[in-house]
């Protein structure tokens, strides 16, 4: 019956049209051109380089892309258990016309081919956003993204704000800062007026959250201007040698005013936390950065209850930091469950997790899935899998274990999926 059942609530959901509320989508170049694309996503590159390929094989040089592919695919043999993997064989199976289970050295030139033939069509982004079933996708924009030449009602921006709490001290970022909103940044004022400025142009051109993603030792609090002032003259005058001490000033300094800026313009303030940077070295691009459970949500104890009106979407890297996040979410009505990041992002912490906040958080409060993609190929095989594990968990912990009617399990996880999506982010 479980099966069954499982499978009865999949189909319902898999027939849902979805918008995707995190991405790192190029809105100007939404999907792959080769399957070199594809391969080229950190996840697969970083799987290769643990499993025994040597980073300069995957990148040390300027590869052809079918060279690359080749490497790559040659090399996967170690990393078929994975579910990336598996979300390469789906995607090959959805759109490249693959028929069987396993890629390897004998069979990959046609699927290659094949890729390159479809890619090719003029409207391919189009083709695998109606196969995904997706309306639309969140972008992750730099602050000085003029937003132009894509329809932002379909590739919907999102201020990433990162450069502007953690990296002010760099001259070329405050030169952005002033390029994009003709302010000189020299006072607290001043600056609060750039980030004004920002908030004004994303939000005159649909932006639906303002985002970013924040280091384990990272703990906001309110700073004065006259403390503000003293950091950013250290700052202006030292660059990148100010003492941490003023940066740390300014980086909350900052942050305190992008939620200041979020409560004024009725914005989300999506928080992505406890990623520690650089901690292997030598590793590929984008494969260098991990969990730290270091990370606590009271170091945001002063942020939560500060602004109780301004929504806080909160993702975390870890499943330890889960049920942390599921209290905090229990209790906070500004703060949100939002998805499965990164080293979450596979089917047993997702299970895990996921059941934990059904059982525990509003309804209301919940943003189930978000792909976190580079192109748009990703979300197909992201979202089926994040499909399959909701039904399950509906099926198991709702229909059979509390009596819920099948017609309410559905009905909550399509709150989940798409509902909460509208309602959290203004759609």
């Amino acid at each position: 019956m479980s099966i069954e059942l499982r499978n009865r609530i999949f189909d319902e959901l898999d027939l849902m049209v979805l918008i995707d509320p995190h991405t790192h989508i190029n809105a100007l170049d939404p999907a792959s051109h080769t399957l070199a694309d594809i391969l080229g996503y950190h996840y697969y590159t970083e799987l290769s380089h643990s499993a025994g390929l040597s980073k300069f094989e995957i990148e040390g040089e300027q590869l052809d892309p079918k060279e690359k592919v080749q490497r790559l695919i040659e090399n996967l043999g170690p990393v078929n258990n994975t579910i990336q993997y598996s979300w390469f064989i789906e995607m090959c199976q959805a759109f490249f016309d693959f028929q069987g289970d396993q890629i390897d050295a004998a069979n990959w030139e046609p699927i290659y081919d094949r890729a390159l033939e479809k890619m090719r069509s003029p409207d391919w982004a189009q083709q695998v956003l109606s196969a995904s079933r997706l309306e639309s996708v969140f972008l992750t924009n730099d602050f000085d993204d003029p937003l132009e030449g894509f329809d932002t009602s379909l590739y919907i921006p999102c201020l990433r704000t990162d450069d502007l709490v953690f990296h002010l001290s760099k001259p070329e970022v405050r030169e952005r800062l002033e390029s994009s909103t003709d302010i000189s940044i020299s006072t607290p004022d001043s600056v609060r007026d750039a980030l004004g400025s920002l908030f004004e142009h994303f939000k005159g051109n649909n932006a639906r959250a303002c985002a970013i993603s924040l280091p384990p030792d990272f703990a906001p609090r309110e700073v004065s201007d006259g403390r503000a002032q003293t950091a950013l003259d250290a700052i202006l005058s030292d660059g990148v040698e100010a003492s941490a001490s003023h940066k740390n000033a300014l980086a909350s300094f900052v942050f305190w005013n992008l939620a200041t800026q979020c409560q004024q313009h009725k914005l989300p303030f999506d928080l992505m936390i406890g990623v520690n940077r650089g901690v292997y070295e030598d590793g590929v691009y984008q494969g260098q950065d991990l969990y730290d459970s270091r990370v606590s949500l009271i170091q945001y104890k002063q942020l939560f209850n500060a602004f109780p009106t301004v929504v806080f979407p909160i993702s975390v890297l870890a499943s330890v930091t889960n049920q942390e996040l599921t209290s905090y979410a229990w209790i906070f009505p500004n703060v949100v469950t939002n998805g499965h990041w990164w080293y979450s992002n596979t089917p047993t912490f997702i299970e895990l997790d996921l059941a934990s906040r059904l059982e525990a958080v509003p309804r209301t409060k919940q943003i189930g899935y978000y792909s976190d993609m580079y192109k748009l190929e990703f979300a197909l095989p992201k979202f089926a899998m994040y499909k399959r594990i909701l039904a399950k968990v509906l099926a198991e912990r709702f229909v059979i274990d509390r009596n819920w009617s099948e017609s309410d399990a559905i009905a909550f996880g399509k709150q989940i999926l798409r509902g909460n999506v509208e309602s959290i982010f203004g759609l």
